[in-house]
C-alpha cells in the first residue's frame, strides 16, 4: 500500500474555496437516442491535463432486447478511455481489436493518425433487463504522437492498482499517482482514478501533477467547508495542497489530470488535433469512404454500417 505521507488523520483543509479555479456543471447531450452528461470540453475549460472530453453515460436501466449501439465512427489525435460501473460494451476497432469490457476494466484505444471503432451492448446482456453506467473520456495526444499508428490495450480489473485506507478505496486507471503506476502506456504525464469514499473519509489529491480535477459521480464532497453534489467537476489551481471530505452519504469520484499542454487543441466532432488542417484532412478522408486505402478502415466484424460525416 502506498499513500500520501503529508496527510494526517483529521488534518484541516489547507486552502480556501478560491483554490477551485473552475467549477463545471455538466450539460445533457443526446448521442443518438441515448443521453449523456458532458463535463468537458466546457465553456470556460477545454482540458484538464490531457483530458479534453468527459462524458457520464447513465445510470440507465434498459429493457430486454434494448441496448446501446454506437456504430463505427472515426477518431484522430486522441486516446479513448471506457470505464464502466455497470453493464458492458462490445468494442471493435480497425486495429483488429475485438473486446468486451466489464465494470472495473480498462479499454485504452489510441487513435493516432486515424482509427474507427464501434461500441455496442452485448447480445448476452440484451437477453434480459440490463444497466449501463460509466464514464468515457478522450485524452488529447501530444504533437509528437498525433501521426502514430493506432493501438489498443485492454487491462482487466485485477491488473489495475488498488489502494484501500481509512474509508478510501481507489483504483488507478491510467498513469501514476500515490506511488502507484497503472499498466497502460501513456504518451504524456497523466493520472486517472476511480475513488470510493465512505461518509466523512478524506482524500488528498495528488500533489505531483500540475493540472488536477475531481468529478463527483455519486454523493457529495466538501472542500474548504463548501459542499459539492453530483454531478459536478472542480478544477484546482496548480500547486495547492487539496484535501476533500465525503459527505454523509459518502461519495464516488473520478480524479484526473496531468501535465498541461503548451497550446489548446482544435476539436470537431470526433477529431482532435493541433491544427485545423489536420481536422480538414480527416473530414475529407472519412467522407470519401475509401476504407483501407487511406487513414481509415472499418472494424473487421462491424462493416455493414457506419456514422457518416455530419453536414
Amino acid at each position: 500500500m502506498s499513500w500520501n505521507p503529508a496527510l494526517e488523520p483529521g488534518c484541516p483543509d489547507q486552502v480556501g474555496i478560491d483554490a477551485i479555479e473552475t467549477l463545471i456543471i455538466p450539460r445533457a447531450r443526446d448521442i443518438g437516442g441515448f443521453e449523456v452528461m458532458r463535463a468537458l470540453p466546457a465553456p470556460k475549460r477545454q482540458m484538464v491535463g490531457p483530458f479534453i472530453f468527459f462524458d457520464q453515460a447513465g445510470p440507465a436501466e434498459l429493457l430486454t432486447g434494448q441496448g446501446v449501439d454506437v456504430r463505427p465512427h472515426p477518431h484522430i489525435g486522441l486516446g479513448t478511455v471506457t470505464y464502466l460501473y455497470r453493464g458492458d460494451f462490445h468494442h471493435r476497432d480497425s486495429t483488429g481489436a475485438d473486446q468486451v469490457i466489464h465494470p472495473g476494466e480498462l479499454n485504452w484505444m489510441v487513435a493516432g493518425r486515424g482509427v474507427s471503432h464501434s461500441e455496442r451492448t452485448t447480445a448476452m446482456a440484451r437477453t434480459g433487463p440490463n444497466s449501463l453506467f460509466g464514464i468515457q473520456t478522450w485524452l488529447a495526444l501530444p504533437e509528437s504522437h498525433e501521426d502514430m499508428a493506432p493501438t489498443f490495450e485492454h487491462h482487466g480489473k485485477e491488473a489495475l492498482p488498488v489502494i484501500e485506507d481509512r474509508g478510501i478505496s481507489l483504483r488507478l486507471i491510467l498513469g501514476e499517482a500515490y506511488g502507484k503506476a497503472a499498466p497502460a502506456k501513456m504518451l504524456s504525464e497523466t493520472f486517472y482514478a476511480d475513488v470510493g469514499l465512505e461518509a466523512g473519509a478524506r482524500l488528498p489529491m495528488p500533489d505531483n501533477h500540475e493540472d488536477r480535477g475531481i468529478y463527483v459521480v455519486e454523493g457529495s464532497i466538501s472542500i474548504a467547508g463548501q459542499e459539492f453534489q453530483a454531478p459536478q467537476m472542480m478544477v484546482f489551481r496548480p500547486g495547492d495542497r487539496i484535501t476533500v471530505a465525503a459527505g454523509e452519504r459518502g461519495a464516488r469520484l473520478m480524479i484526473l489530470g496531468g501535465a498541461t499542454f503548451s497550446a489548446p487543441r482544435y476539436i470537431w466532432w470526433n477529431f482532435v488535433a493541433s491544427s485545423q488542417e489536420r481536422i480538414e484532412e480527416a473530414k475529407a478522408e472519412w467522407r470519401a469512404e475509401k476504407w483501407g486505402s487511406g487513414r481509415f478502415d472499418l472494424p473487421a466484424d462491424d462493416r455493414n454500417e457506419h456514422i457518416p460525416l455530419p453536414e
